[in-house]
């Protein structure tokens, strides 16, 4: 065993390793220290066997998945823009009071609701997510976090003011998978990583909203379905008249409500290097695109990218390039891993001396190429708290935080920052082949006004954060 893996060990086994998992927060002093949750801890409001009062935006789609897992408490309130899609659902728990306007129900159901399920279009979570924090509400959010820039910083900053327990839903960060590989980084398994590959086959397959050709914006204007309450649907993005490719699946590919493949997938298969590797902001991004054809340049984002990050040196960890490819385009398969399938979602860290590879979703089915090194590697101990695995295990953690005041494994304070390096290589995909240089700390970009209007567009009236 080298020094590198006795300091790193010994480190670990002096140091309490903070992360949202059902402990508090602890900082550290070693520089290059993965990135961890440091939320403020709120001391816990309820006893364990408390139920929470729990209302949810957006039912019909992934909204469905995160209300199922928190069925042990109290469904108070569900609220939806086209009961005709989400009856179902709501049909499940009928208990539950309906509504249309969430507006409406943060109004009518404030002190009787603890905390908010928010699962709707990524253009309406800022809006949502705001309004449920001002009213002191604990929010669970799916990813990304929000459709901007701007709205992201603003959601963290009002979350931290609130001292509300948040969970962004990216739930593979629950996940035993990406906290061994946080372990093996720790341990100096591959040595120091300088490059990351990560991919994605969407838009192009394996996503429902690549079932609807990537388009210029429709000509016809069909009725709206009586059930869909369009003008909400469409909340601060610029009107348009409804057509039947925007909801309920296919908004994820056009600019004004989705955030692409990147958008999407991202904040699960971006997610164990930006931990792990302690990333934070970047300096600098690239990205280039094809498979455009006429008018759709200006609504949807392309068949194909690749988005290039330059992140610099963190303490001794040293600087890392980090390359995304989607639309089924796939990296370069470096030398430990030839031979290998390398699948259709998932990343690659390039050390030194070895390779991991994993897949999407909290570095699923995680491992050390090549073989040889798989087969000696000593395991570290576990130095990372783990959260209980079981069905709904993210959800559940967050429930767990809003009990007991401990934050959850991706409370805003750690999903937003995540959320925002993956919205900056959004913004690069509409300033195609461009190199922006980010300035993180003032949410700018200094060398493109015209890539500056994008990361804080004005919303339609009356809508506001």
């Amino acid at each position: 065993m080298n020094m590198s893996h006795l300091s790193r060990r010994a480190f670990l086994a002096s140091t309490t390793t903070a992360i949202a998992s059902g402990c508090a927060t602890t900082s550290t002093t070693a520089a290059d220290a993965p990135r961890v949750n440091t939320a403020r801890v709120v001391p816990g409001k309820y006893s364990p066997n408390e139920k929470l009062n729990i209302a949810a935006v957006g039912v019909g789609g992934m909204g469905r998945n995160n209300v199922a897992a928190c069925a042990e408490e109290n469904i108070v309130a569900l609220c939806d823009v086209d009961w005709g899609h989400a009856g179902k659902i709501a049909d499940l728990y009928p208990q539950a009071k309906r509504y249309t306007d969430f507006r409406d129900l943060f109004a009518k159901e404030d002190k009787n609701i603890d905390a908010v399920i928010i699962a709707t279009p990524d253009h309406t979570h800022a809006v949502i997510a705001t309004a449920a924090i001002r009213l002191g509400k604990h929010v669970y959010c799916q990813k990304p976090l929000a459709h901007n820039l701007h709205e992201v910083r603003q959601i963290t900053e009002a979350a931290r003011a609130a001292g509300v327990q948040t969970q962004m839903g990216n739930q593979g960060h629950s996940s035993e998978h990406i906290r061994r590989l946080y372990e093996w980084i720790q341990d100096d398994a591959i040595g120091p990583v300088r490059e990351v590959y990560a991919w994605s086959d969407r838009p192009v397959g394996g996503d429902p909203w690549s079932d609807f050709p990537i388009m210029a914006r429709p000509s016809e204007t069909p009725p709206v379905p009586e059930t869909l309450h369009w003008d909400l649907w469409l909340g601060p993005a610029p009107e348009r008249p409804y057509h039947p490719v925007y909801h309920p699946l296919s908004w994820r590919g056009f600019y004004d409500f989705g955030t692409g493949a990147l958008g999407d997938m991202g904040c699960h298969i971006l997610d164990p290097a930006f931990w792990t590797l302690n990333l934070g902001q970047p300096t600098s991004v690239q990205a280039t695109s094809t498979h455009y054809r006429a008018g759709e340049k200006d609504e949807t984002y392309p068949r194909a990218s690749i988005v290039r990050y330059g992140f610099p040196a963190r303490g001794a960890m040293p600087p890392v390039k980090l390359t995304w490819f989607d639309g089924r385009l796939k990296p370069p398969i470096p030398e430990c891993l030839e031979g290998e399938d390398i699948g259709t979602n998932g990343a690659i860290f390039i050390g030194e001396h070895g390779c991991i590879m994993h897949g999407s979703h909290g570095a699923s089915g995680v491992q050390l190429y090549p073989k040889s090194l798989r087969e000696s590697y000593q395991q570290p101990p576990q130095s990372v708290p783990r959260v209980a695995q079981q069905d709904g295990a993210h959800e559940k953690d967050w429930v767990r935080a809003c009990k007991d005041g401990h934050p959850a494994s991706s409370s805003f304070e750690y999903g937003g920052p995540l959320t925002e390096m993956a919205l900056l290589g959004v913004l690069a995909i509409r300033r195609k082949d461009r190199r922006l240089a980010w300035d993180g700390a003032a949410l700018r970009i200094t060398n493109d006004d015209e890539a500056n209007a994008l990361i804080n567009p004005p919303y339609r009236a009356p809508w506001r954060l």
